[in-house]
């Protein structure tokens, strides 16, 4: 049986949080200004999605493929990333938790452009 792994050297992430409801809009904007501009901007990210909790709205996951550390870095140090940051973090309950993931078998390949 033939396993789906991903490519090697790949980093694979997932951030999770939650934020005050009263700041929900003004972070669901920051969402989509800054997944706009990883869209645009950044090709190392090979996958970057925000998903957002159906029972709890307040509620969010990231869930990001970098082709490589160098990707990831970039990506990190990014002015996009800090500006972002400034306004999610103060308006989160708790820290944002980043885990990274190896990938041990899929249904199928996601698409590299």
């Amino acid at each position: 049986m033939t396993h789906i792994r991903g490519n090697p050297g790949e980093i694979r992430e997932l951030a999770r949080y939650e934020v005050r409801p009263e700041a929900l809009e003004t972070c669901l904007a920051a969402i989509h200004e800054f997944v706009a501009y990883v869209r645009a901007n950044e090709a190392g990210a090979l996958r970057y999605e925000v998903w957002q909790e159906a029972e709890r709205p307040t509620r969010f996951v990231h869930i990001f493929v970098w082709r490589d550390a160098e990707a990831n870095r970039l990506h990190g140090e990014s002015d996009a990333v800090k500006r972002f940051a400034s306004v999610l973090y103060p308006n989160c309950l708790a820290p944002v938790e980043f885990i990274e993931y190896e990938q041990v078998d899929a249904n199928a390949a996601f698409q590299r452009v």
